[in-house]
């Protein structure tokens, strides 16, 4: 059974990754700050007290996790807080950039010896990232955060592809969780049966490519 990595898995996209992947025979580790209830009933491992912002938290993690191969990490922690020219609040902006931005690539960063050939790094980032699709402006912080993640996604799948490991970039379409204020075109088991498609359909050759959760590529 492939062993699987989730951050965020206390609600929403991560909650729902941990429940069908349970549900298909993998073994979860599930991190998120503070478990929920929902999380702690599914047949998955928690690890909470994990923040992705966190330097020594995340240090901590990769020491408790230490020798244990990981075959899929998935960077899903995430967090939109709406930002307009109008209203800029540049710590707000900072903590999405932690958040969004450096979480995924500090976990990596902190993981990657958990990671061998044939492992797969999922980053679930958003069109809204894309510099291409950006149509309506706004929402500085997070724009700007997913259009950093989608970078760094990039260099680490040409860092990691000598070692055999696949980054892919992920949009999870518009999804109704708390993050969207329930707002939405699908919810979260279609946004994560496509991602898993995608994720389980992915190899080496398409390490660094952007892909929107109903199997069509993005465009950065």
């Amino acid at each position: 059974m492939p062993t699987v990595l989730v951050t965020g898995a206390n609600r929403g996209i991560g909650l729902e990754f941990c429940r069908q992947l349970a549900a298909r025979g993998d073994t979860v580790i599930a991190t998120c700050r503070t478990p929920s209830p929902a999380l702690t009933a599914l047949p998955v491992e928690v690890i909470d007290g994990v923040d992705v912002a966190d330097d020594d938290s995340i240090a901590a993690l990769a020491a408790s996790l230490s020798g244990r191969a990981i075959d899929l990490l998935i960077n899903n922690a995430g967090v939109l807080i709406r930002t307009s020219l109008e209203s800029l609040d540049f710590d707000l902006l900072r903590r999405q950039f932690e958040i969004n931005s450096l979480g995924p690539l500090r976990v990596t960063t902190a993981l990657r010896d958990n990671l061998a050939s044939g492992s797969t790094v999922a980053i679930i980032t958003s069109r809204m990232g894309s510099i291409a699709d950006n149509t309506s402006g706004g929402h500085y912080g997070y724009r700007m955060s997913k259009a950093a993640v989608n970078m760094a996604g990039k260099s680490l799948s040409l860092d990691l592809r000598p070692r055999g490991i696949t980054v892919v970039l992920l949009h999870p379409g518009w999804v109704r969780t708390e993050m969207t204020a329930n707002n939405g075109l699908i919810d979260t088991t279609e946004s994560v049966t496509g991602l898993l498609s995608r994720i389980d359909a992915t190899t080496i050759d398409d390490t660094g490519t952007f892909w929107h959760t109903n199997g069509a590529p993005l465009s950065w």
